[in-house]
């Protein structure tokens, strides 16, 4: 049976976003294991007491029910370089706890500290996120991504980004690539990142 991960940040006691991962979950657990009952995350997330401050990692570990919930500090990562990859073998449309095929994709980083995947001949994530493309005014994310981000649904949701298909010729158009996760603020997940 395939696992699937759901990542919840938590800042000072409170789980951010909440509506959007009970989506992805209810829909993830309806379409691969034909569950349309839904289990209220708002209900099994309980903060424990050495996580009620700073911003924290919720990670649920689930297929039809919830196997585990574990918890962690978070320091965000450094990505100040991107290796475009082909991934053109590569199915993610579910946050698998499988990255089996990913984390093999990373080994062609070189020097940089992430990869850019490109499928199909379109750009579409990060090893770990959804990327935003910025021409200096307005922002535009992969309209086929690998995995479709909670963040991504949000921030389209409130108009900040716009979808666009984007090829690797058309990053030369870009100033800078804004990485969206769960875990990530906008505010400071705007990077000048260099595209090898």
């Amino acid at each position: 049976m395939c696992r699937l991960i759901e990542t919840i940040q938590i800042r000072n006691g409170q789980a951010l976003h909440l509506r959007y991962h009970q989506q992805r979950f209810d829909d993830a657990r309806r379409q691969l294991f034909g569950i349309c009952e839904s289990i209220f995350l708002e209900e099994r997330i309980q903060v424990p007491k050495s996580f009620q401050h700073g911003t924290v990692k919720c990670r649920i570990t689930y297929a039809g029910a919830i196997e585990k919930i574990e918890w962690e500090s978070y320091m965000p990562r450094m990505v100040k370089s991107l290796q475009l990859v082909n991934a053109d073998a590569v199915s993610y449309p579910f946050k698998y706890a499988d990255r089996s095929a990913i984390h093999k994709l990373m080994l062609q980083r070189g020097s940089c500290d992430d990869i850019l995947m490109v499928k199909n001949g379109l750009i579409t994530d990060t090893s770990y996120s959804n990327v935003a493309l910025s021409d200096g005014s307005r922002y535009f994310t992969p309209a086929s991504p690998l995995l479709a981000g909670t963040c991504r649904a949000r921030l389209l949701e409130e108009g900040c980004i716009e979808l666009a298909d984007i090829t690797p010729r058309d990053l030369q158009h870009f100033r800078s690539v804004l990485l969206l996760n769960a875990m990530l603020d906008w505010e400071t997940s705007i990077v000048e990142t260099i595209l090898e």
